[in-house]
């Protein structure tokens, strides 16, 4: 089993005024210390200010890896530290932005989260960065994090051990879904979950009736 560390568990520290539809933003997230209990919707603590588009049980957590934060940190010219992309986990020793759509995550309490979808930005996040054209240069890296449903709930901790228990047999990476999501991939996770071997999240399914010219 793929082993790799949680550097940081954030949550919100504040919310802020935002010139969207909600007025307000909880993208703002921060570094904890000690255990956090992860439930359904995700961590004890936090919030989704924009309920319709973030949060639920296909996106109780996202998670964010070191090497992607560091690669913006160099574009940016600034420091890309835990919680700024509005992330729940940092991690270091494999890149969420790789992971499979599918894939679990056990950690040592024994709580298991499992890999949904790419994150896909918006004008919140935009405007957070403060850059231009920020929507269509993320989708287009392919360095989008992943979200995770939780599959077993329990405590985590910055600076614990997890490692990857299960990786599905499709091989759609999230952050190739962001950036190329293709008539293949939408095909082999349709083939997947007929199979049985996962369960596609509410969320990503427009997407795949879109490659696949399926829409209403």
């Amino acid at each position: 089993m793929k082993s790799a560390r949680l550097v940081a568990v954030c949550r919100v520290q504040q919310l802020l005024p935002d010139s969207g539809p909600v007025g307000v933003t909880a993208i703002d997230k921060r570094p904890v210390v000690g255990p956090v209990r992860i439930r359904r919707l995700g961590l004890h603590g936090d919030v989704q200010a924009d309920r319709a588009n973030h949060g639920g049980e296909n996106k109780a957590v996202y998670a964010y890896s070191e090497d992607d934060a560091g690669l913006w940190a160099g574009v940016l010219g600034r420091e890309v530290p835990p919680g700024y992309f509005g992330e729940n986990f940092r991690v270091a020793g494999l890149t969420a932005s790789n992971a499979v759509i599918g894939e679990r995550w056990r950690f040592p309490g024994g709580t298991v989260l499992e890999v949904t979808m790419p994150r896909v930005p918006c004008a919140t996040f935009a405007r957070r960065v403060g850059e231009d054209g920020w929507v269509k240069r993320f989708k287009a890296s392919g360095l989008s994090g992943a979200y995770l449903r939780v599959i077993t709930p329990g405590d985590v901790e910055a600076g614990e051990q997890f490692g990857v228990e299960h990786v599905p047999d499709h091989g759609v990476r999230v952050g190739e879904w962001l950036a190329d999501p293709t008539r293949e991939r939408a095909e082999a996770l349709l083939d997947a979950e007929a199979e049985g071997t996962i369960r596609l999240a509410a969320e990503i399914r427009p997407y795949i009736d879109r490659v696949l010219g399926l829409e209403a």
